[in-house]
């Protein structure tokens, strides 16, 4: 690679493309689901919907998990039909249309717009926003892996770096969506967001001759680097069917038998699984893939267990920062939703610290393979959920709740950052080295599955420390329970890292 490619702290310039466009579509994520909760539960007469709680809280479960499962299907797009650079222009425009769809669900409320109107516009809205997620999620990532040789030890700090835009965007965006959301109206949030996700897509299109040949349509000439007028015509194509096809599902939906929308669920999933399969099947061969895709099914499984410990942050974190901590300075109380942003903060300022950390630790012959990493994550979890099982212990060991200083909270967050970049960054570049060349984004797909089905086993985590409760009849604190979970799989990990390298085959 010439030096001319290593404009971007090190590494090819190409990074700087897909960092700043992953920034703003993140920007755009954390922004609307910033407002999605306070949204629905809002007041008519302030443009929300006035939805109970729970019922929002459903809603909100459903779109963050299935966020992460519309990457598999777009992955496998990517990697037999699309490639990754109409993926990324598919998934952008698409999602900047549900965004506009949600603010104009919410712009109409002062104009004699029937509430189904509204629903209709919010909940495809959503649906349009879960469709583009899939076709850019996976397909931007699997590029950033693209502008490496598997073996060159830039390749994990590429990673890091790139993850260090997410969480820019992460930190950025509820600031903006959620100032102009809550305090001027609905609508310019979500406008907002949708602005992000437009100034994203446009910043690839005008940066894309940096990637060279990188995520251009299968059997497409080398020595081509951008997009015909065909290709174009295609991605309008795409974008017209997704947003049709989800307005007519919405409409339909509502109109047919719960039995029959059950049934319909089932044989998606089925299907799913099948299709999958099948894929992996036809485009693996040889010992050496199939014990590649081996060591990646693996560590997704460990995976999921690190998000579901990770994952509390939004759920159980949250309320310790509400009813728990000392949040007064002077007569000004910090909002419990800002603690919300230290992990992007920390992200932020330790990200490329580890970028560095491996290459030194690459040069010194002392950097660790992809296993152990995920076993220094789980560790780093695990004793992030000491010290909360210690602080909850602290505040709640009186007749009442004893406020406590917030650096216990933040200290959490520090320690669970540290984990994250042991086991998010590394886990995206090990899925690009280890993947079959026709298989990297559908592999993605199934990765970012793992997070999908992490965040659901979060929001469990309370419920299964109670019935462990009542099933042994001795108090469980549920901070405790998973301090012990992430520890004894790390010690797993650890024990597994040979094999599992050997599985690599000379992979790092």
């Amino acid at each position: 690679m010439s030096d001319k490619n290593k404009a971007f702290f090190g590494h090819p310039v190409g990074l700087s493309t897909l960092f700043a466009s992953e920034m703003w579509e993140r920007f755009s994520y954390y922004g609307m689901r910033a407002l999605l909760v306070l949204f629905l539960t809002a007041q008519f007469a302030t443009g929300g919907f006035d939805m109970a709680e729970l019922d929002a809280f459903t809603i909100y479960g459903i779109f963050t998990g299935l966020v992460y499962v519309t990457p598999i299907f777009g992955g496998i797009l990517a990697d037999k039909v699309l490639g990754q650079r109409k993926s990324i222009y598919i998934g952008g425009l698409t999602m900047a249309i549900g965004q506009f769809l949600l603010a104009s669900s919410a712009w109409l409320h002062g104009a004699d717009t029937a509430l189904e109107t509204r629903q209709t516009l919010f909940y495809s809205g959503l649906g349009i926003l879960i469709a583009g997620n899939g076709f850019f999620k996976p397909n931007i990532s699997t590029m950033v892996g693209e502008l490496y040789d598997n073996n060159d030890p830039r390749k994990d700090g590429g990673f890091t770096i790139f993850y260090m835009g997410i969480n820019i965007g992460a930190f950025l965006s509820p600031l903006v969506t959620g100032k102009l959301g809550e305090q001027v109206a609905w609508q310019y949030g979500f406008l907002a967001a949708g602005i992000g996700m437009v100034i994203g897509t446009t910043w690839f299109f005008f940066r894309s001759h940096t990637l060279g040949h990188i995520g251009m349509p299968p059997k497409v000439k080398s020595e081509r680097v951008r997009l015909a007028i065909k290709d174009w015509i295609n991605v309008l194509t795409y974008v017209v069917c997704v947003v049709a096809a989800i307005f007519a599902v919405i409409l339909g939906w509502g109109a047919l038998p719960s039995v029959l929308t059950t049934a319909i669920i089932y044989i998606l999933a089925i299907g799913g699984v099948i299709v999958l399969g099948t894929n992996i099947y036809k485009g693996t061969s040889g010992k050496t893939e199939w014990s590649r895709i081996g060591v990646i099914l693996i560590l997704a499984v460990f995976n999921m267990f690190f998000w579901a410990g990770f994952e509390q942050a939004g759920t159980t974190f949250n309320v310790f920062a509400r009813d728990n901590t000392q949040r007064m300075i002077f007569n000004w109380e910090i909002p419990a939703t800002w603690f919300q942003s230290v992990n992007a903060i920390f992200i932020v300022l330790f990200a490329p610290v580890f970028s560095v950390l491996w290459t030194v630790l690459d040069k010194r012959k002392l950097n660790p393979n992809t296993p152990m990493k995920f076993a220094w994550g789980m560790i780093l979890l695990a004793l992030g959920f000491v010290i909360m099982a210690f602080a909850y212990t602290r505040s709640t060991a009186g007749d009442t709740v004893r406020l406590i200083s917030p650096l216990w909270l933040c200290s959490v967050y520090l320690l669970h950052t540290f984990g994250e970049l042991c086991l998010s960054p590394i886990g995206l570049s090990m899925v690009t080295k280890l993947s079959p060349p026709k298989l990297v984004s559908t592999m993605m797909g199934i990765w970012m599955g793992s997070w999908a089905a992490g965040n659901f086993v979060a929001s469990q985590m309370k419920a299964i420390s109670m019935k462990l409760q009542d099933a042994i009849g001795a108090d469980i604190q549920v901070f405790w329970m998973i301090a012990i979970q992430s520890a004894i799989i790390g010690a797993i990990l650890i024990a597994l890292s040979p094999w599992l390298k050997r599985m690599m085959h000379g992979i790092k």
